[in-house]
C-alpha cells in the first residue's frame, strides 16, 4: 500500500487502524462524521499516486453518505463507519482484480472472421502486445481467457441458415440474407440473430488462441457459444440469458471486486461482457488500447455504456496503479456504494 494512503489513515496493519482513521477525520471530536468530514474521507480516498484528487459531485457524495448513515440520522457513528471501512474503504484501497481477455482467437485476427475486413478495419493482432505487457507487469489476482467455441451447426453461421425456419416477423428472408444481417428465427421464443461467417469451430485452428498471446500459469479458460441453438457474446451468459458460464462462480470463489476487460471484438463480445459485469455488480474497467472491434459507432456506444454504468475506460499504462490500489477512481467507488445500497435494501 502506498505511503500517501497510510498517512491519511487507510492502513490495515493493526486492529486499531480503523479507529485511528475515524478519529483523524472526526475533526470536531464529537464521535460522528458529518457530511463535511465524510467529504474529507472521500478526498483522501479518491486520488492517484501523484496526489491528484478526483472529485465527486454533491449528489453522488450525498448518496454515498446516505448508504453508510444506516439509521439515517444525518451522521455516521463508529459502528456505521465500521461497515463503511470493511465493505467500502477496504475494497477501494485493496481491490481484488481479475483481467478477462476476450476471444483473442485466430479466426478474428487472420481467419474466417478477420475483423480487419469489417467496417472499422481494425487489426486484431494489435491487442496482443499491450495485453502481454499487462500480464508481465501487473499483479492481477486472477486471469481469464474466453474462447468462442462453436459446434459446426451453430445458429450464427450464415451457411447454416437453411437449417432453421425464420419467424414471419423477420424483415430479411433466408434468400436475401447476407453476412452481418440480423434475422429472426422461430421460437419459442423467437430469437434475433446476427449472421456471421463460419468461425471458431470447436477443435479447429480458427478457434485457438493466437500463438503470440501469453498464457499465464494458473489462468482459467472459459468456453462460450457451445450450444448450437443460441449465440453467446458475453463471457457471462448466452444471448438469451438461458445458460450461465462458469465465470460467475469462478469470480465469486476468488472474491473478485474489479474486472478489467479487453480483447475482440470491442463492440460485440467485449461490449456484451462489460455490460454483464456491471449488471452483476462488479467494478468494471474497459481497456481501450487492448480492444479492437467491428464498427466505430458501436465501439463508441460500448464506451458510453461503460461510463453510464459507473465504470471507467482507460489505457493499459494506467492499469498497474489501479490494481495496486494507488489510483482510486471515484466512479468505481460510487459503483461499489450503490451496489451495497442494493444489497442492504434486499436484505431488509
Amino acid at each position: 500500500m502506498n505511503g500517501t494512503t497510510e498517512r491519511l489513515g487507510f492502513s490495515f496493519r493493526t486492529s486499531s487502524s480503523m479507529n485511528a482513521c475515524f478519529e483523524a477525520f472526526d475533526k470536531d471530536g464529537d464521535g460522528f462524521l458529518n457530511h463535511e468530514e465524510f467529504s474529507c474521507v472521500c478526498k483522501a480516498l479518491f486520488r492517484n499516486d501523484d496526489g491528484i484528487v478526483y472529485s465527486l459531485n454533491d449528489d453522488e457524495l450525498k448518496e454515498i453518505f446516505d448508504v453508510f448513515d444506516l439509521n439515517q440520522d444525518g451522521c455516521i457513528d463508529i459502528n456505521e463507519f465500521t461497515f463503511c471501512w470493511n465493505k467500502w474503504i477496504k475494497v477501494i484501497v485493496r481491490p481484488i482484480s481479475a483481467i478477462l481477455i476476450v476471444d483473442v482467437q485466430n479466426d478474428f485476427i487472420s481467419g474466417s472472421l478477420n475483423i480487419s475486413k469489417c467496417a472499422a478495419q481494425h487489426n486484431g493482432i494489435e491487442v496482443i502486445e499491450p495485453i502481454n505487457r499487462l500480464l508481465d507487469t501487473v499483479p492481477f489476482d486472477a486471469v481469464f481467457y474466453s474462447l468462442d467455441w462453436h459446434p459446426a451447426d451453430h445458429v450464427s453461421f450464415i451457411d447454416n441458415l437453411h437449417m432453421r425456419p425464420l419467424h414471419p416477423e423477420s424483415h430479411i428472408s433466408a434468400e436475401n440474407a447476407q453476412v452481418y444481417d440480423t434475422v429472426v428465427f422461430e421460437g419459442p421464443p423467437a430469437m434475433a440473430q446476427r449472421l456471421w461467417p463460419r468461425h471458431c469451430v470447436q477443435d479447429t485452428w480458427g478457434a485457438e488462441l493466437h500463438k503470440d498471446l501469453k498464457i499465464v500459469e494458473n489462468s482459467t479458460k472459459i468456453y462460450k457459444g457451445s450450444s448450437p441453438e443460441v449465440d453467446s457474446y458475453s463471457v457471462f451468459w448466452d444471448n438469451m440469458k438461458l445458460l450461465e458460464t462458469s465465470l460467475t462462480s469462478q469470480l465469486r470463489d476468488r472474491n473478485v471486486t474489479d474486472i478489467y476487460v479487453c480483447g475482440i471484438a470491442y463492440d460485440v463480445c467485449v461490449g456484451a461482457t462489460v455490460t454483464d459485469a456491471s449488471n452483476a455488480g462488479y467494478r468494471t474497467i474497459l481497456l481501450d488500447d487492448c480492444c479492437r472491434g467491428v464498427d466505430n459507432d458501436d465501439i463508441e456506444k460500448t464506451k458510453a455504456n461503460v461510463v453510464k454504468n459507473h465504470g471507467v475506460v482507460i489505457n493499459s499504462n494506467q492499469v498497474k496503479a489501479m490494481v495496486e490500489g494507488k489510483d482510486r477512481r471515484p466512479e468505481l467507488g460510487y459503483k461499489l456504494a450503490i451496489e451495497l445500497k442494493k444489497k442492504l435494501l434486499n436484505d431488509k
